[in-house]
Order: C-alpha cells, then sequence, then structure tokens
C-alpha cells in the first residue's frame, strides 16, 4: 500500500503482514456422543481448515444422535415407537432409507438382524444387572419379527403390524454416522482421516504413507490383541460380548441379542468386519455375533467387499478367505 511522506515528492510502501498460515500437522479431537466415545484424527494442511473439519463432524454426530436416539424423547426414533403401532408413522427420507436397509439385512441373514428385537432388548438393564422374567421375555418375542414392520415405500411411512412393537437402529447408526462424518470429510478436501464411534471406524486414505493400523483386542484379556489390520480406505467394526454385560452364574448376558431367542449368543467373544461402508461393517459384524463362526463366516463367503474375523467362545480366531493372507497375528 503507497503512503504519502510529510516530504513533497517522497512516498514510502507499508506491505500489511499477514499471519503465517499454521503448519500442516495432524489434528485429533474425541467427544462423547451417542452413548460412546467418537473421534476424529486427520491430516489438515491448515490446522483452521482441520479443526472446522472436526467440528463439522461432531455436528453430524450431535445431529444423528438427536434423530436416532431411543432414550431422547423428541427423537423421529422415539416418534416412530410411540406412534406405529396405532398409525402408519411419516417418515423422513433418511429414516425411511435407513430402515429399508435394515429390512434388506434382515432378508440376507434369515432374520439374525431385526430392528424390532428392541422388544426385548429394552428389558435388559446391564448396568443394575437387570434381565427380564422368563415369563416377561416370552411376552416380549411375542413382538419382535422384521417381518410385522410394514414400511410403504409409497406414501414413506412405517407401521407396527403389533402391539408392543418397537424398533432401535443401534444395530448400524453409529456405522451410519461415522459414514456421514467421512462424506463431510471428503467434502471439505480432507485425504487422510479416520472416524471412529466406539468400536466403529471407516478410515480415509492411508496414513500418508503407511497404512492405518487397526488392533482387534482380545476378548477375555484386557489390554492384548489377537491381531492387527493394515488399512486404507475401508470400514472396520468389532461387536464383543465385553462391551455391555454382566455376569450371572456362569452366564454372560450381553448387549447383543439374538432375535430368534432373545437372549445373548454364546458361540463367539468377538466379530469383526471389514467393509466398504460403516454401516454395513456395523450391521454384519452383529449378524455374524448372532449366527456364529460356522454360518456367519458361510454368509460373509456370499457377500462381495466383505471379510471378517471371529474370535470364538473357545478363543480360537476365524478369518474369511479374503483376509487369510492379510490378517497379521498378534505376538504374544
Amino acid at each position: 500500500m503507497l503512503f504519502a511522506t510529510t516530504v513533497p515528492g517522497q512516498f514510502r510502501f507499508d506491505f500489511t503482514r499477514r499471519a503465517p498460515r499454521a503448519a500442516a500437522s495432524w489434528l485429533r479431537r474425541e467427544e462423547a456422543i451417542m452413548g460412546t466415545a467418537v473421534s476424529v484424527e486427520l491430516w489438515a494442511e491448515e490446522a483452521q481448515a482441520g479443526q472446522a473439519a472436526i467440528a463439522a463432524v461432531m455436528d453430524e454426530m450431535h445431529r444423528i444422535d438427536r434423530v436416532m436416539s431411543p432414550h431422547k424423547p423428541t427423537s423421529e426414533l422415539s416418534r416412530i415407537n410411540r406412534e406405529a403401532a396405532r398409525q402408519p408413522v411419516p417418515l423422513s427420507p433418511e429414516l425411511f432409507r435407513l430402515i429399508e436397509r435394515s429390512l434388506h439385512f434382515s432378508r440376507l441373514s434369515d432374520g439374525a438382524f431385526d430392528i424390532s428385537y428392541a422388544a426385548v432388548g429394552r428389558l435388559y438393564d446391564y448396568r443394575r444387572r437387570v434381565r427380564p422374567s422368563a415369563a416377561a421375555l416370552q411376552a416380549a418375542q411375542e413382538c419382535v419379527g422384521w417381518q410385522l414392520l410394514e414400511l410403504d415405500p409409497h406414501a414413506r411411512t412405517l407401521r407396527f403390524a403389533r402391539p408392543g412393537m418397537c424398533i432401535d437402529l443401534g444395530g448400524f447408526a453409529k456405522g451410519y454416522a461415522v459414514d456421514r462424518a467421512t462424506l463431510l470429510l471428503r467434502q471439505r478436501g480432507i485425504q487422510h482421516a479416520m472416524v471412529s464411534a466406539g468400536g466403529d471406524s471407516r478410515v480415509i486414505g492411508d496414513r500418508r504413507g503407511r497404512p492405518w493400523s487397526v488392533a482387534i483386542r482380545d476378548p477375555r484379556r484386557e489390554g492384548e490383541v489377537v491381531a492387527v489390520l493394515p488399512l486404507e480406505d475401508v470400514s472396520i467394526s468389532t461387536s464383543g460380548d465385553y462391551e455391555r454385560y454382566f455376569d450371572e452364574a456362569g452366564e454372560r448376558h450381553h448387549h447383543l441379542i439374538d432375535p430368534a431367542t432373545g437372549r445373548s449368543p454364546r458361540g463367539v467373544h468377538s466379530v469383526t468386519i471389514l467393509a466398504p461402508d460403516g454401516l454395513s461393517s456395523e450391521a454384519w459384524s452383529k449378524t455374524v455375533f448372532v449366527l456364529g463362526a460356522e454360518r456367519g463366516l458361510a454368509l460373509v463367503e456370499t457377500l462381495p467387499d466383505i471379510d471378517a474375523v471371529v474370535v470364538d467362545a473357545a478363543g480360537v480366531m476365524h478369518a474369511s478367505s479374503g483376509l487369510l493372507h492379510g490378517v497379521q497375528a498378534a505376538v504374544p
């Protein structure tokens, strides 16, 4: 910028000084959302833009929680559960697509994945060590069945065919939230990132020259791992019987429920799924857990771009054919 001096015919230049741009770096942030720890780690060429991208992810996670939480009375999910047994309930495009996807998983798994399991699931309180009586469980089982969910694609409504039914999207809500978060990051030009919500993660690109490394924890020895997976541009979800549970008389009651019995499956301790998207990886991790190692892995082999690692009840690790040469077992 040119300024006149006090001496006629003389001028001086005054250049506006700009603050130096913050150096490129890795940024990380974690918050408690959707009942779990949500974390974002990314590489940003500009720190301010990176922080703005992380803030956008957290805002989106909070939005999804407001829509899909079964605990918030104002959520769309809560409204569905209050009204759908009396009348068809109009759905937002987002909820319609998700419930439609849930029915797809139910059909492929012959009901091992079923969002109507919630009629039974809500009877358990793992913090207070509460489980339903045999009579209560039997009554609730009458309200479980994905075929009883009447989804009208033309009117975009959902109706429960039986009183007492309810649904829960916890089978894939966190994976879906991770998908939404990574979409936002890509739209902002982020090329290297990991977004996690509890046991569900999705990675964008690599870790600047080397793959992301994700460990599969030992389901019975805290602090130890059974395998390490090198990952790039993929989603990974782990479901385990060590997340929310209580033990009673030598039997573990955990949050993964078999819709057919209303009880916790006993055949495996953990299931890890790799998939192109987080919604699928989370849904299939819970499905394979219910089906068990043999049936679950047989199903995985029929699904394109899906792989699995299963730790069974004996502590033996099994992997799908696509991972047999890619899983790095942990060194004892």
